[in-house]
């Protein structure tokens, strides 16, 4: 496949996945039953962008295969390309018309710490550093096996990814970081659409199938151990035989009744959440004997569009954005954990709150540019301007912005305390605000898995043959996922799937 073709096919996606939430439910609370009919309507609806010739033709599905990787994100396709480098035939299979699933809605960037870019720029991080934030955001909660190898396998994550083209060298801050760890395209762009054109172009590259459109029902077990799947395609159902799977299906923020069986207090939140994370993967998990983990533990995101489900890069903040209340006054610290700026806006009068920032930050933040062109974005040539377009009192959100100033040129948040993402004023007009309220965004828990990604039962022995990766694993980001965490989850434990499974798969033909 002509790589011109593909990228032109899956950037002219990249609006229709940053805006999905809102596809699956407008209220963010889309079922299973409904995702199936959003699905459907979707593969007739995307003409104009990835056109059936840039996937695998569903006759070319074979009986079997030494590796089947099901759902096709980001940990699948690293999962596929790094059972490629292992000498092994990986195919993906994709539920939905397209491939990229709820990696394509990432925002932000990839967290890495030890990084030959931070190196560059003069960062001074280490990977006890980012283990310890992390570990302070979950609340210490997290499973302590699973993090430090995420964090010590970050940057040579960042490595593999450069080696293929796919360069995260825009570093700046997230919540609930110490210093700058947020890997994000050299642009600053939004990491999501990026990071899928790149792994999609490198699965045609080295000529792995990917399939679309076709579902998988079932994990096939015999004789104690998993040897294929079973799936739905052009409306007929197949069994496909493999020496191991791979689950990469996502978690369940798109499935109301999981969402409030778990949560019942989130009923009714919107999510920012890709249609198909449906929470297929971990049911059929659980129907061969694997276990899961911390299903109660689902995040809410502080800044997300109410009316739309989408989300508001935590960039925008890592910047230098502030929040504000109805009256025009700063809150709480914007760059603390997301759970706590969430219980923060919540517990305002108006439960919403405004994201307020300069020209100059949206010159830095790539995505704002996006955020205009969907009409979320407000206005005002001035502070003040902006202070009527959104019916504050104009002398108080200018007395607001220029405390902020002061607490950056002094380099001290007397307020709330805020240290990081203090590198830049807003004194560059215009100036805008976005009005935003918290959703749901990611769902922690899901199957269990030790460090080799295989998938463990409640006795925690090994479900043999089966392996996991992504949001539709659980026990990783403890009760509070850190922004940046997502992408650094499913590439570190993408290429661990694959490397793993293709081992299994070279014992299993010997």
């Amino acid at each position: 496949m002509k790589k011109n073709v593909l990228k032109k096919g899956f950037i002219g996606l990249t609006a229709m996945f940053l805006l999905g939430a809102c596809g699956a439910d407008s209220a963010g609370k889309g079922s299973t039953e409904k995702s199936k009919e959003s699905s459907s309507s979707s593969s007739t609806e995307v003409t104009s962008g990835a056109s059936a010739t840039e996937y695998t033709d569903p006759s070319e599905l074979k009986d079997s295969y030494d590796i089947i990787i099901v759902g096709g994100g980001g940990a699948g396709m690293a999962a596929a390309l790094s059972a490629k480098e292992e000498g092994m035939d990986p195919v993906i299979l994709e539920k939905l018309p397209v491939a990229g699933g709820n990696t394509m809605k990432s925002s932000g960037g990839m967290n890495a710490s030890e990084t030959k870019f931070q190196k560059e720029q003069g960062i001074d991080d280490s990977n006890d550093l980012f283990f310890e934030d992390t570990l302070k955001g979950g609340k210490g909660t997290n499973d302590k096996e699973l993090l430090r190898y995420l964090v010590d396998n970050s940057s040579p994550a960042i490595d593999w990814l450069d080696s293929m083209d796919i360069t995260l060298d825009n570093i700046s801050y997230s919540g609930g970081a110490s210093v700058k760890r947020i890997h994000r395209p050299h642009d600053g762009s939004a990491v999501g659409a990026y990071l899928v054109d790149g792994l999609v172009r490198n699965i045609h590259e080295k000529e792995i199938p990917l399939f679309v459109n076709t579902e998988v029902t079932k994990i096939v077990k015999e004789n104690d151990q998993v040897t294929g799947v079973e799936v739905e395609v052009d409306g007929k159902s197949k069994t496909i035989s493999g020496d191991a799977v791979v689950i990469t299906t996502g978690g369940f923020g798109s499935n109301k009744e999981m969402i409030e069986k778990y949560r019942p207090e989130l009923k009714g939140y919107v999510s920012t959440t890709s249609e198909g994370s449906t929470g297929d993967g971990i049911r059929m998990v659980e129907e061969v004997g694997g276990a899961v983990v911390d299903m109660e533990q689902i995040q809410v995101h502080p800044t997300v569009v109410q009316d739309t489900g989408m989300l508001i890069s935590e960039t925008v903040r890592g910047e230098g954005g502030i929040l504000v209340n109805q009256q025009g006054e700063r809150f709480y610290n914007e760059l603390e954990t997301r759970d706590n700026v969430s219980k923060a806006i919540t517990a305002l009068p108006e439960s919403y709150a405004y994201l307020i920032f300069d020209g100059a930050l949206a010159d830095r933040a790539k995505q704002v540019d996006f955020y205009k062109d969907q009409g979320v974005v407000i206005e005002g040539k001035t502070i003040e301007d902006l202070a009527k377009e959104i019916d504050m009192t104009p002398e108080t959100l200018k007395e607001t912005v220029d405390t902020w100033n002061k607490a950056v040129k002094d380099q001290s948040d007397t307020a709330f305390d805020r240290t990081t993402a203090m590198d830049y004023d807003l004194t560059t007009g215009p100036y805008y605000a976005i009005k935003i309220a918290p959703g749901i965004h990611h769902t922690m828990g899901g199957v269990k898995i030790n460090t080799k990604t295989q998938v463990l039962g409640e006795d925690s022995s090994e479900v043999k043959g089966l392996y996991a990766a992504g949001e539709v694993t659980g026990g990783i980001h403890g009760q509070n996922r850190i922004g940046g965490n997502a992408v650094a989850d499913i590439i570190v434990f993408g290429r661990q799937a694959g490397t793993q499974s293709a081992e299994f798969a070279a014992a299993a033909k010997k």
